[in-house]
């Protein structure tokens, strides 16, 4: 079996020239890079990390998200033993980053470690499982933009808990509550240093901005699926009409709340802020406590965003008509509806890195 030529419009059964494929080309850098997330995960020749292993890995987490189809997909070509000395602490710390990766700690990668993984493999096994929690929620999202079937899940809709210990692992002062306060962030693995990246190497990180973070110089232990995702990332926020970039900094911060990310939800929370001039209703957002509804005291347009966003966002989704539904009444278009399952969709990729390679700490 080959990899497909754009296996999210295949698998959503999206008709060339509907108003979802134009959206979709609008948005062509999102999708162009998207596609190309997924080739590089699973063509890449790499003895850290290899292609029967990346398919095993790959078909579990996107069963685990109930995408049956993209499932099959993967376990369509050749899967390693799944009961391996490698396999079975990569396939548990697959589960931990699909279920609850606001529970990972340093214990994670070192049984990682311990199981023979290097960093580089590690890196690319957090990319692998948080790429396909993404591609999961995208292929749900656009399924149902497309008027087709989706299995919506049962998980509650709400906040989920997150970190109140007042130390990081470095000892460092760690939050203990949302905030749109600028944050620090450290690594559990040692980041890349720059004097180990090739000229080349450091002309993509300094091109997007990369050098000087140990968050990307980490995930620069592969190159390739970083700078991939990070043009993903710019195609899905950094672009002209559409769902205003507030509203799309808003859907990040609602998955962030899902997951328990404060770092992510820090900067996504501020951007909203700063672009809506809606202070209050952000802060609101951020102060919704583990277990509650996430859209209480909105605008109706807000709640619709955030019950949108927050359906896609839980595991597996329970993203419904209703949902879209509620969009459609506060007028959102096909290219807007797009811009907020790309947005909200990313972040469960975003939040599943920031949490389990590393943590907050206060500046």
């Amino acid at each position: 079996m080959a990899l497909s030529q754009d296996i999210l419009a295949e698998l959503a059964e999206i008709a060339p020239g509907s108003p979802l494929a134009q959206a979709r080309e609008t948005r062509e850098a999102a999708t162009r890079h998207a596609q190309g997330s997924y080739e590089i995960l699973f063509s890449q020749q790499d003895a850290n990390f290899a292609l029967d292993e990346r398919f095993a890995v790959a078909a579990k987490v996107a069963k685990w998200h109930n995408a049956d189809a993209l499932a099959a997909h993967y376990a369509g070509f050749g899967l390693a033993d799944p009961t391996s000395s490698r396999l079975t602490p990569a396939l548990s710390f697959a589960r931990l980053l699909t279920f609850s990766p606001v529970e990972a700690t340093p214990g994670a990668l070192r049984a990682l470690s311990q199981a023979g993984w290097s960093p580089e493999g590690i890196v690319t096994l957090a990319q692998l499982i948080a790429f396909v929690s993404f591609q999961s929620r995208l292929l749900t999202g656009l399924r149902l933009l497309n008027d087709k079937p989706v299995a919506a899940g049962e998980a509650p809709v709400v906040a989920g808990r997150w970190h109140t210990t007042p130390e990081a692992q470095s000892g460092r002062a760690a939050p203990v509550a949302f905030t749109r306060q600028e944050l620090g962030w450290e690594p559990w693995l040692d980041a890349r240093p720059l004097s180990a990246f090739s000229a080349d190497e450091q002309a993509i990180l300094a091109k997007f901005g990369h050098t000087d973070s140990d968050y990307f110089r980490l995930l620069g232990r592969n190159l390739p699926v970083l700078e991939q995702r990070t043009l993903t990332d710019k195609g899905i926020f950094y672009t002209a009409g559409g769902l205003p970039r507030a509203e799309r900094e808003l859907a990040a911060t609602v998955t962030s709340k899902i997951n328990g990310c404060i770092y992510c939800a820090s900067v996504h929370a501020r951007k909203a802020s700063q672009l809506s001039k809606e202070d209050a209703a952000v802060e609101t957002l951020l102060a919704v406590e583990p277990g509650q509804p996430l859209a209480g005291g909105q605008s109706p347009r807000w709640q619709a965003l955030i019950g949108f966003a927050g359906a896609l966002s839980v595991t597996p989704a329970a993203l419904t008509p209703g949902h879209l539904a509620a969009l459609e009444k506060e007028g959102l278009d096909t290219l807007q509806q797009l811009d907020l399952v790309q947005s909200a969709a990313f972040f469960a990729w975003a939040n599943r890195l920031m949490l389990t390679l590393g943590e907050p700490y206060l500046p």
